[in-house]
């Protein structure tokens, strides 16, 4: 299954290498979304173009389409996907409870009806551990609840103990499906994930008694969720050192720039979040200087790239004239470019946060990193 190293600790950083059956993952890691299979906009070649070695895949829509039964036809998700490296894939718990409307939680699982067509299904613990492990990725997660923000202390407690019960049952699962699986190939493996929305001391509970079941590596999750940025701090705080060391720790949904800064800072390992390429489809880039805008009326005759800083592929060949042109008409190869420009700088960013950590220098970077770097839409600077 995988195994994890941490090879260099720089104050609470840490740099690793997450070994996988598709391949070793250098640590910190973003792991771009493809929920149903892809990346949208983008084939497999481009990703490794940028070397990304592993991608998050969403058990829930592809629960949904086109099935458990047609991906394990078809040999797993990887050869579905035309996909050679590693796969992580998502238990779907936040996808369902974001859909309060439609769905019902109890201790033996949820009942909720299907966004597409509003046919019912039923998940449990071990129903998602089963489906998950038949598609074979190479880590797959428990299946727990997610609370929105706010919610009361009692809500937390109750939530908190169903996902503990849930992580419990969905552990035996597993170890039934390994001791009965006859693949050749090494089984997934399952990562337990740590609730307790901003409460601290439910936190500090919860992935005590999460750890106390021993899984390969742990996720941090229910944040990013509504709650403000000064309590989701505290939270991951509160987490970390009840974890192992010698274990991945994955900070769920979380990936601004700014905020993979600072979880790094507190010993966080890997990140997911859709934001990136789906602003890149909405023609917002991340650029070494902020974020850019390109549908802006001012860049229409701006003929320098994204990011004079970037050497990526859409800055090489394009302007922002005209991938402004490109989103103002519609075209598909627009939301293409800009995923492209959106990945290849989120491979530099945790490039360069991993070699601050190797070499000793993680606050000088992260100053560094603040001092360029603002969060708000940039305009073109003024030639006087």
């Amino acid at each position: 299954m995988i195994d994890f190293e941490v090879i260099k600790t720089d104050g609470g950083c840490r740099a690793g290498i997450l070994k996988t059956p598709h391949g070793d993952i250098p640590t910190p890691v973003f792991m771009p979304v493809g929920t149903r299979g892809t990346v949208k906009t983008l084939e497999s070649r481009d990703l490794e173009a940028e070397d990304y070695r592993i991608i998050l895949n969403n058990m829930y829509h592809l629960y949904l389409r086109p099935g458990v039964d047609l991906i394990e036809e078809m040999g797993g998700l990887h050869e579905f996907i035309g996909w050679k490296r590693a796969i992580l894939t998502d238990s779907g718990g936040f996808q369902i409870f974001s859909m309060t409307d439609l769905a019902r939680v109890k201790e033996e699982g949820v009942r909720f009806q299907s966004h597409i067509d509003g046919s019912y299904h039923f998940l449990s613990p071990e129903i998602a551990t089963e489906v998950q492990y038949r598609m074979r990725p190479d880590i797959f997660m428990a299946f727990d609840e997610c609370l929105g923000y706010p919610a009361t202390e009692s809500e937390i407690a109750r939530s908190v103990e169903l996902t503990l019960n849930w992580a419990g049952r969905c552990r035996t699962e597993w170890d039934m499906l390994i001791q009965a699986d006859t693949s050749s190939s090494p089984p997934p493996s399952l990562f337990g994930i740590v609730q307790g929305g901003v409460d601290i001391e439910l936190r500090k509970y919860s992935a005590a008694k999460t750890v106390e079941l021993d899984f390969p590596g742990y996720a941090i999750g229910g944040l990013s969720v509504g709650e403000p940025k000064a309590l989701s701090w505290p939270a991951i705080e509160a987490c970390v050192p009840e974890l192992p060391v010698n274990k991945p720790r994955y900070l769920m949904g979380v990936g601004t720039p700014e905020d993979i800064i600072e979880a790094v800072g507190r010993g966080v390992d890997m990140f997911d979040c859709v934001l990136p390429t789906r602003n890149a489809r909405k023609a917002t880039v991340f650029t070494s200087e902020g974020k850019l805008s390109l549908k802006a009326a001012y860049f229409a005759k701006d003929e320098s790239p994204i990011d004079p800083n970037c050497d990526c592929y859409t800055c090489k060949h394009f302007s922002r004239a005209f991938l402004r042109h490109l989103f103002s008409v519609g075209e598909i190869t627009a939301m293409r470019l800009a995923t492209i420009h959106t990945l290849h700088f989120y491979k530099g960013l945790i490039y360069g946060i991993r070699e601050a950590i190797l070499e000793g220098r993680f606050e000088a970077f992260k100053r560094d990193f603040h001092s360029k770097f603002k969060d708000e839409l940039q305009r073109p600077k003024s030639k006087g």
